[in-house]
């Protein structure tokens, strides 16, 4: 299962990037936990230091900008499959 993090302090654009996250997985079918990363430490333990940003299983995607669903897919995809061909 796919692991989707929104990392941000739960700000506007931090729950916009949730939403788009959701939107994008919904769109291709794919199984996925969504976690909220809120604490200030455990985002800076990311790397991060603009928020919000998008985590998928653990790796940074990026930062500091709300890209819509159709942007958001393409990491969604690529570890998605790369999930699968390590199965």
């Amino acid at each position: 299962m796919l692991k989707i993090q929104i990392l941000g302090t739960g700000c506007s654009k931090c729950k916009k990037l949730a939403e788009n996250a959701h939107i994008a997985a919904e769109a291709l079918g794919i199984q996925y936990e969504l976690e909220k990363v809120t604490d200030i430490n455990d985002i800076m333990a990311f790397g991060v230091m603009m928020t919000p940003a998008l985590a998928v299983n653990g790796q940074v995607k990026f930062s500091g900008k709300v890209p819509p669903p159709d942007d958001i897919q393409p990491y969604l995809q690529n570890t998605s499959l790369d999930l699968f061909l390590k199965s």
